[in-house]
This record gives structure tokens, sequence and C-alpha cells, in this order.
């Protein structure tokens, strides 16, 4: 295990010299496991991180450990909100929807919560995202935010006057399990998503589907970010595909738009890092939107991969 900040070793205190609460957060992600201490203004305290071992027994003490050196660092204990893959089902109280495949089934919340001896709170990563960028980062201020995670698989979760929106069977913002809309007939043989359904958005508008609909085309490369940069240079297959991957993208977010109308959109992921896409995104929405004019702002995360950390910490407020 490593650190990536400097040990403090003080509580942090307010300008009378009363002792702050301070908020843990733990993003689980797929192959690294990190935790972080934020003082009441936002400020990280500790950041620790160690790799995701890969079974259920070992990430139980993984994240048992890091809390408690990240707590160690920051000099007091802290309330602890959990950010990970997939959701914990209301009717049965298991974990359900995992990429990390080995969550599923499992009452991960409980036994987290019984391995720490105390009491946490635990939602999706893309609901962190939407609840960092909210509070404080690029959709500080907006009544509406919907937050979008764009990597190797895709996500979403809203935020609504301050508030996560999780929904009445913890299923709000699933963004990335819904269909392509208005397909064209090309994309109409839809390729079987990892949940069983096909067409899922997720096989589209994720850094995978950008891979797969180059490779369609006959081109290779080994990750989206290099078929990016060949169609700025001038690849022909890889324009089309960056084409295709703008419009989807675009359709898809039209859908949210017609039934949540956000004031932001907050995108998070590998993809959020290629500057094309906010120049080009607006003129892909608006042709599918249901009115006769539309603006929203379109940003990435302004606390980039620290916002998962960041909203897990704050499923307190």
């Amino acid at each position: 295990m490593s650190s990536a900040a400097t040990p403090v070793t003080r509580e942090a205190q307010s300008a009378d010299g009363q002792s702050r609460p301070i908020e843990i957060g733990v993003d689980f992600g797929g192959t690294k496991i990190e935790a972080a201490a934020l003082d009441a203004d936002g400020n990280f305290l500790a950041r620790v991180r160690a790799a995701n071992p890969g079974t259920y027994d070992a990430s139980i003490r993984t994240v048992r450990d890091l809390i408690a050196s990240a707590e160690s660092q920051a000099g007091k204990r802290g309330t602890i909100g959990i950010g990970t893959p997939g959701s914990i089902s209301p009717r049965t109280g298991v974990m359900r929807n995992a990429n990390s495949t080995y969550l599923n089934g499992r009452r991960f919340h409980e036994d987290l919560s019984a391995a720490l001896g105390r009491e946490i709170r635990l939602a999706n990563d893309a609901n962190c995202l939407a609840l960092s960028e909210a509070v404080d980062g690029a959709a500080a201020g907006s009544r509406v935010t919907f937050a979008i995670i764009l990597g190797t698989g895709c996500g979403g979760g809203f935020v609504v006057d301050g508030q996560l929106v999780e929904g009445a069977n913890g299923i709000g913002g699933e963004w990335g399990h819904m269909p392509l809309p208005w397909p064209t007939r090309e994309e109409f043989d839809a390729t079987k998503c990892w949940c069983g359904l096909r067409g899922c958005l997720e096989t589209w508008v994720s850094g995978s589907g950008l891979q797969r609909d180059y490779a369609q085309s006959g081109g290779s490369a080994t990750d989206a970010q290099s078929i990016v940069r060949a169609a700025r240079e001038g690849d022909e297959r890889a324009r089309v595909a960056f084409e295709h991957y703008i419009g989807r993208l675009g359709r898809a977010m039209a859908v949210i738009v017609n039934v949540l109308d956000p004031d932001t959109f907050v995108l998070g992921g590998g993809m959020s890092n290629v500057a094309e896409l906010y120049e080009r995104l607006p003129d892909a929405v608006r042709p599918y939107v249901f009115s006769d004019a539309w603006a929203a702002k379109i940003a990435p995360a302004r606390w980039g991969d620290s916002s998962g950390v960041r909203g897990a910490a704050r499923l307190w407020r």
C-alpha cells in the first residue's frame, strides 16, 4: 500500500479552535481501491490506495486497512462513504450489476460495515461522480446535474437540488443499460452486452465501443485514445468511427434531456479527456431534443479521477 499524500498528523480545526468533522471516502475501482480523508472544506487530509485483490474477502480487508491508514494520517475518525460498481438491491440487500462480478450476490454493505465495526453509506460510482461535481465541481450551482462515466464501460448518475437521486429501486441513472436511441439500419445488428441484453449504450458509447466500431472497419488500435489521435492525424477509418461515436453519444444524451433536462452534463472516465466532445456534442444533441431551443453546460469533471472518492465522502451530507 502506498500513500498519494503527505501524512497529516493533526486534526483539522475551525477558526475558533474547535475540532471539525472529517469525511472518509472510498473509491472501489476494478484495478485499484482508494481511500481519502477530506476536511469540512473539501481539502484532502490523506489519500491512500492499493491494488484491488480481485477476491471478496481480500477486498473487504483491503478497504478496512485503507480506511484505517487514511484516518491515522488525518488524526481522527470520520464518517465513511463507499463508491462501488453496481448497486445494492432494495429487495434482497445484496450487490447486483457490478462489473467486479465477485461482489454480485454478496452482502457487501453489511459485511464491510461489520468488518469496520461502524455504519457506512454506499452508492454507485457514477452517483458519487455526480454528487462530487454538484457539491463543488463543474456542476456547482446547477439545479439538475447528470454525470456520465465514459470509460471501459459507461454509467450515469444524477443530482437534483443537491440531493443524489437513486430512485425507488436503487437504479436511478443507470443510463448505460438502455438501448441506443434512434438507431440507423447499420446499428440494428447490436452487440451483446455483458448484462445479457443486446444494444446497451455501454456497447456503443464507452471507450470499448469506439474500439469495436473502429475494428469492424478494419482499423487496429490498442485503446480509444489512439483512435482519437489517429482521427486527428487524418486516418479516415478513425475519423468515421469517431464521427459515429459523437453522433451516438449525442443521441443518448438527448434522451436524458427529454426526461430530466439537466442544467449541466459532467463527463468523467477516459473519454472525458477528448476536447472535441465539448465542441461537437451540443450540435449532436440538439436535433433530438423535443424543444424549439436547447442549451446546457457540458463539461469535464473538475476533480477528474478524484471525483469518485470525493463523492463517496459526501454521502453523509
